[in-house]
């Protein structure tokens, strides 16, 4: 093994011999010098002249480079889908096997009778509608615009598809297709967030979230007894539990554990989403109305969203809500109903009817 004096004088000398091959101020540089900066300038030329033209840019040069990363990641999403469907699946059997099988029996033994009802009807109410929204979510098409020549007007080509796209419609890479009023993929629906299952999407993040917290809050006290219960398996000497007591112990910290981070994790998704809802956005038009909103900043003006009704109307489009008995009928109770909009032509507001909706 080299010594550090042996090593400190090897660095020392290559110090030396770089900076004899520098140029002297003034000087010529030398010929391994030229030789780097002309195949530089090469590698440079090469790469301006893959997008410094009319046609294309540096994103599209980007794009082609990253193609078979985004390629990777769309089929890995696609192929997960199915496994994280199937893992909200269990996750919520298992819970509904721990609540009837651990908690039931004790509301059922130590409540009273007005809140064993209010258990059962609030409980079994909120599974309905976590099974039935979750379903409608991950079996309903989120829409697509048609592929033959129609008459319903277009914003856009989409390059993917190479079909007419209208407004608010964006192409889904890990689907492959354009998908209407386009909020995002999600990969525990293994379906697209669009026009037609965007309630049935809200809803069971909703209810989902209400379910959770039920279960977190109506645990609490079995969960402190099963913590301590289970820290004093190793005292000595340690208790004497049965297997079926240790399991109920162990159930109950998982039910509680899972459904109070669930319930903060979904709830601030939830609450993110109800936003984007009273805003009259989805989660593809906030980044797009935030740059706009930045560009027209600049240049004094003010953005406004051509799709936004009104704070209580946004959430009337989004249920379907035409009379005030629907709030019951579809929004409290489960529902199938379609979308007023079809999701190739909107409405505008009625302040921006008034003049060219486009307009700033």
């Amino acid at each position: 093994m080299r010594s550090w004096r042996w090593q400190f004088s090897r660095v020392m000398r290559l110090c030396l011999r770089w900076c004899r091959l520098c140029p002297k101020r003034g000087g010529r540089p030398s010929k391994p010098q030229r030789k780097l900066r002309e195949l530089w300038s090469y590698w440079k030329l090469l790469l301006n002249s893959l997008y410094f033209n009319s046609l294309t840019n540096s994103d599209t040069y980007l794009d082609c480079v990253f193609e078979p990363v985004y390629w990777i990641v769309d089929n890995v999403s696609r192929w997960f889908g199915v496994v994280f469907v199937c893992l909200v699946i269990a996750l919520t059997s298992s819970v509904l096997v721990i609540v009837y099988l651990c908690l039931l029996p004790v509301i059922l033994s130590t409540y009273p009778l007005q809140w064993i009802v209010w258990h059962l009807t609030y409980g079994h109410w909120v599974l309905m509608m976590v099974l039935f929204h979750y379903y409608k979510a991950t079996t309903t098409s989120p829409g697509h615009p048609p592929q033959v020549k129609s008459e319903s007007p277009s914003v856009s080509i989409c390059k993917k598809c190479i079909v007419p796209k209208p407004a608010r419609t964006h192409h889904c890479s890990i689907c492959n297709t354009c998908i209407l009023k386009m909020d995002h993929h999600c990969p525990w629906l293994n379906n697209c967030v669009g026009h037609f299952n965007h309630r049935y999407f809200f809803s069971f993040c909703l209810y989902m979230t209400m379910g959770c917290m039920y279960c977190s809050v109506s645990c609490k006290g079995m969960f402190i007894e099963a913590y301590n219960a289970v820290e004093s398996y190793y005292q000595t000497p340690p208790p004497l539990f049965s297997f079926r007591e240790k399991m109920v112990h162990k159930s109950v910290i998982f039910i509680w554990v899972l459904t109070s981070s669930v319930a903060v994790a979904l709830g601030g998704l939830t609450l993110w989403h109800a936003i984007l809802i009273t805003r009259g956005e989805t989660s593809v038009e906030r980044h797009i109305n935030k740059k706009e909103i930045r560009r027209l900043n600049e240049k004094g003006k003010v953005f406004r969203n051509p799709y936004h009704y009104g704070k209580i109307n946004n959430w009337k489009v989004l249920f379907g809500v035409e009379e005030t008995s629907h709030w019951l009928t579809r929004v409290l109770l489960p529902s199938s109903h379609v979308p007023h909009e079809d999701g190739l032509v909107w409405e505008f507001p009625k302040a921006l009817t008034r003049r060219d909706p486009m307009t700033i």
